[in-house]
């Protein structure tokens, strides 16, 4: 009942606001820009959940930042709109974004020259992820001084067992799955086979896509491409020569360079045709007003499973990855099933896994609430191990190219300390009473019989886990196994091997989540359930780490490009 009142006072203020801007635009007008300036860096939202209607309760950012990708696409639609605009300039600098995000601005800077309209895409050193997302312009400039850090793709697997050897440290694990590599870190002297051939594919693919990127956006053959990437790290001046840039002129001289005004005053002053997205509203005669609806928008649940897995509070320690706390996802996940408000929810899930038993908690809160509204698990980086166990109970599985699924396997074990702490001169005596107490101990090694007891626990989780995927993605479990063994997919083969429903992007799961509800709102906002809220004590997260549990993980002694960061939906650490 208020909401209509308060709507019509605040667009009543607002009104007032828009016409005395309008007269104050009416007597000292600004020049409009030819071409509308944006600088992506680091890795925006794909929305901004709580976005602030005042100026002054944002926060800051560079002149023409990209703060959402939502924000960004409303702006080269209204940009696409105006005759006067010929186009945009976009710098890109130190991307974190995942394949996904990028794929998705270059398929809406597509979408802008569609219109008629021209992207000049500047930077002043470009790595292989902004200058696949370059590759999309029309045109590439770099200063004289820039670089094109053109050179493929490394990653460096590690193997240190020996070293424990040497530390006298002898780790005990118990695995199924001969893909399952996240012992191996402790265990091998050397990388073994299995984890080498999962590197060179994900290598031979990533690799793949940056010549695919180069061959279409610079318009050459696949073998050109491939060549062109081999050649790398480029000069600018090199780069022009080899057709990999267009222009060499830093941003005082890309005026000139675009048939604009080329004196650099007026260019420092931001007068020279090209300016920020805030300079054109200013210089329209009329403000764009953001009036308050009648009615709240659409609300779409958002439950963020963001690190590892862990019977836990969720939050991040001082030092180690972030903990995906199951006290704190189990809660939020029952509070979005009690939120009228919100028909449908996504899961964005970005997780390597971590316990099993902390995972399997998680997957059947998930149930509940796919039992109440459709839920869509999204995953645009990593939902592996107990992240995609977790992915299970939705009632579908969006994946974005270039993530990684899958590592369907669980391992358990401990560390033997006792030749570390012989050769320190410490001596412990371990008692105990029971056959397997000593499971609880890394002062001795484990005795046949607690192997076998952690033998039998092992499997026992790995079928359930079978029977999980069995029963969720209706395959038979002998085809689960096949496709088990801690494989680990990247989306398009996991959607093969039918552990995905549908490759797309954040927008269009979230598109999906309405339409299984029914719904096709214009607008909406999300609304995270579930967020961490507080730093996590180290010394009470290495005495759980100790002890001898079973973990669904997938834990790579290595990182492919865009694994890492993750998506925080407005996460407030304290």
């Amino acid at each position: 009942m208020l909401r209509p009142l308060a709507a019509a006072l605040v667009n009543l203020v607002l009104l007032l606001v828009a016409v005395v801007r309008t007269l104050l635009r009416m007597l000292g007008r600004r020049r409009a820009p030819v071409y509308v300036r944006f600088l992506l860096k680091g890795d925006p939202p794909y929305r901004q959940p709580l976005q602030r209607r005042w100026p002054w309760g944002r926060g800051r950012h560079a002149p023409g930042q990209v703060t959402s990708l939502h924000l960004f696409d409303e702006a080269l639609d209204t940009l696409a709109a105006d005759p006067a605009v010929k186009g945009i300039v976009l710098e890109v600098r130190s991307l974190a974004m995942p394949p996904a995000k990028r794929a998705w601005v270059a398929e809406r800077l597509a979408a802008f020259r569609a219109r008629g309209r021209e992207v000049v895409g500047t930077a002043v050193s470009a790595g292989n992820a902004e200058y696949a997302l370059l590759c999309a312009a029309d045109r590439i400039a770099l200063p004289r001084a820039g670089r094109l850090e053109l050179a493929g793709f490394l990653v460096e697997a590690t193997a240190a067992g020996r070293a424990f050897e040497q530390l006298g440290i002898r780790p005990e694990f118990v695995r199924r799955g001969d893909h399952k590599t996240a012992p191996e870190l402790f265990t091998r002297a050397e990388v073994s086979p299995n984890q080498r051939a999962a590197l060179e594919q994900f290598l031979d693919e990533r690799h793949g896509e940056l010549v695919d990127a180069v061959a279409r956006g610079r318009r050459l053959t696949e073998v050109e491409a491939r060549a062109r990437v081999d050649l790398g790290p480029y000069s600018a001046t090199r780069a022009r020569a080899l057709g990999l840039v267009d222009t060499i002129a830093d941003d005082l001289e890309l005026p000139g360079a675009l048939g604009l005004d080329a004196d650099e005053q007026r260019a420092m002053s931001g007068t020279a045709g090209i300016g920020t997205f805030q300079d054109w509203e200013r210089s329209r005669r009329l403000p764009r007003v953001r009036w308050m609806p009648w009615r709240r928008p659409t609300r779409l649940a958002v439950v963020s499973v963001s690190g590892i897995i862990a019977q836990a509070l969720s939050g991040a320690p001082p030092v180690g990855p972030t903990v995906a706390g199951s006290e704190t996802l189990v809660a939020g996940l029952r509070a979005a099933a009690l939120d009228r408000r919100s028909p449908a929810a996504v899961l964005y899930i970005n997780s390597p896994g971590g316990s099993a038993l902390a995972s399997e908690l998680v997957l059947a809160e998930v149930r509940r609430l796919a039992a109440r509204k459709p839920v869509i698990a999204y995953v645009d980086r990593v939902a592996a191990s107990g992240g995609y166990m977790v992915a299970l109970g939705a009632k579908e599985i969006w994946a974005s190219p270039g993530s990684v699924l899958g590592s369907i396997g669980v391992f358990a074990g401990k560390f033997d300390v006792s030749p570390l702490l012989a050769s320190a001169g410490v001596h412990r005596e371990v008692l105990t009473r029971g056959e397997h107490a000593g499971l609880l101990t890394s002062a001795r090694p484990l005795s046949a019989g607690e192997r076998e007891a952690l033998e039998v626990e092992v499997e026992e989780v790995y079928t359930r886990f079978v029977e999980l995927v069995s029963e969720h993605r209706k395959l038979d479990p002998e085809a689960v196994r096949a496709r088990g063994e801690g494989r680990v997919y990247t989306a398009a083969r996991a959607q093969a091997a039918g552990l995905v429903d549908t490759l797309g992007g954040f927008e269009a799961a979230c598109a999906r989540a309405f339409a299984l509800a029914g719904r096709t709102p214009r607008r909406f906002e999300l609304h995270p359930f579930g967020l961490p809220r507080r730093r996590l004590p180290l010394l009470s997260l290495l005495r759980s780490a100790l002890a001898p549990a079973v973990y669904a993980l997938w834990w790579p002694s290595w990182s492919g490009p865009g694994l890492r960061g993750s998506e925080d939906f407005g996460a407030d650490w304290r």
